[in-house]
Parts: C-alpha cells; structure tokens; sequence
C-alpha cells in the first residue's frame, strides 16, 4: 500500500492558540485532531466541535474519525466519521457526551484522532443484475445475530 501524503490548512485562530496537526509518531496510526474552541456538551446531547483544520486527502483515500481512548473513556464518543477526498471545508467533529455530567473540552486539548485509509475507488465496483450473481456462502443474508453469540 502506498503511504498518502495530503495537504492540510490551519486557521489563524487555530495557529494563534498553538494548535498544530503533524504526522503521527513512528508506529501510531492517527493523527491527533484538536479543539478549536471550549466547548462544554450537556449530558446526552450531541454537538459540533470546531477544529480549525482543513485537508486535502488524496483520491482513494479516506479520512475516518475515531475516538481518542482518553476522552471514551470520559464519555465522549465520536460519530460521523468519513472525511472524503473531495471535501475541503473545515473538519468538524460530531461529539456525543454519554454521560450525566457535562463534559468540557479546553480549546487545543486533543478530541478526536484521524486514521487515512486507502480504498476501493467507484470504477473497482461492477453492477451486479441480480442478487444471485453476488455469489452464495454459508451465511447468506443472515444478518444481526445470525452467526450465534459464540
């Protein structure tokens, strides 16, 4: 697998309270995605959290959001997660506290982290007729629960 090198774009507000966004150390797979501003989630709810960061993420790439383990920990649990090749606006991060205390982030504290993957572009993808030409295996279309709890 190639590595994929993308540009990325910082805000003057972000610049100006030492926010910064840099490859991650030898062996992490994320990158450390930072809070622009304090934002404080009541219990329960969810909301956007500014970052001040724009990327440019290369075709056949995928930005995907996920939690930062100090933070689940807290309660704080990302959603949304899919950063596509084509967007360029701001990357906001979709919070949800799911506790019943409220939960504050400082502005430049580390919420959320980015994994870029490679994958498979819409011209690696063949339309199928009919159901029967996907091919059967034993599971089928057995879905939620079908494979047993062990």
């Amino acid at each position: 697998m190639m590595e994929p090198t993308f540009t990325f774009f910082l805000t003057e507000e972000a610049k100006k309270i030492g926010i910064n966004f840099s490859s991650p150390r030898q062996g992490d797979a994320g990158f450390d995605i930072r809070c622009l501003k304090v934002v404080s989630i009541a219990p329960g709810e969810k909301t956007l959290i500014e970052t001040g960061l724009h990327l440019a993420i290369p075709q056949g790439f995928v930005g995907i959001v996920r939690d930062r383990s100090s933070v689940a920990v807290k309660g704080g649990l990302t959603a949304a997660g899919v950063i596509d090749s084509s967007y360029r606006g701001e990357v906001k991060i979709l919070m949800h506290n799911t506790t019943k205390a409220p939960l504050t982030f400082e502005a430049g504290e580390k919420i959320a982290q980015l994994v870029v993957l490679q994958h498979l572009t819409g011209n690696a993808l063949e339309a199928a007729p009919t159901l029967d030409d996907l091919g059967s295996t034993e599971r089928a279309s057995g879905g939620f629960g079908s494979t047993g709890k062990r």
